[in-house]
């Protein structure tokens, strides 16, 4: 299941990738208020496209819930999640689905980025994640996971925007699921920073601070 939104240009190549792993038998693109024609470009690679109105600006957490509401009516065993900027680097989430047999939720480590920001997003979901739980995830932001469909039924929904990775595995941690966290040598676009790779992050800090804010584990 990819979340997208204006990713018509890097779309193909990631889609070409997720079809070669052998556990994928279905693809679901949620179209999360394109501008482009991402939604044509989902579905000339056969994709079932879940198309969301538009907004000025897109909602993870909303794009991912109804994509894994319309995942699920085909009764999957597990669902993968994937960011739709990952390219060809999407081919080597396979150990993600190898993961499950040892966990109900894997989470794909991304190696460190040349060109990224400062971390400092990333280090604040996972102090206050160890804090509360003790346990200190890796990539608490990775979009990257695999989880079996009894994981699935365990969340009671998911945190909107870029909070949702993190109130996702508080969510998860919660009902006594640990995820397991697996290194893969993935890549997708950078943030940079820029003046628009640090609108991002402060968009993403506000998102992670309503996630923890929101959680069933307090502060």
């Amino acid at each position: 299941m990819v979340p997208a939104r204006n990713e018509a240009p890097r779309l193909p190549e990631t889609l070409s990738a997720l079809v070669t792993l052998p556990a994928v038998q279905h693809v679901v693109v949620v179209d999360d208020g394109s501008m482009d024609n991402t939604s044509e470009v989902a579905a000339a690679f056969g994709a079932e496209v879940v198309r969301l109105p538009p907004r000025r600006r897109g909602d993870k957490g909303r794009a991912l819930l109804s994509g894994i509401v319309h995942a699920r009516r085909h009764n999957p065993d597990a669902v993968l999640l994937a960011d739709a900027d990952l390219g060809a680097s999407a081919a080597r989430l396979r150990p993600l689905l190898d993961g499950l047999y040892g966990a109900p939720v894997a989470v794909a480590a991304f190696p460190p980025a040349e060109g990224a920001g400062f971390g400092l997003v990333k280090r604040l979901a996972r102090c206050e994640i160890s804090r509360r739980t003790g346990f200190a995830p890796r990539e608490p932001l990775s979009g990257q996971r695999a989880l079996l469909a009894g994981a699935l039924d365990l969340l009671p929904g998911l945190a909107p925007g870029f909070g949702v990775e993190v109130g996702m595995t508080l969510d998860l941690l919660a009902a006594g699921i640990q995820p397991l966290e697996i290194p893969l040598p993935l890549s997708h676009r950078p943030t940079g920073r820029g003046p628009s790779g640090f609108a991002h992050r402060a968009r993403q800090g506000l998102d992670v601070l309503r996630a923890l804010q929101g959680s069933r584990i307090p502060w």
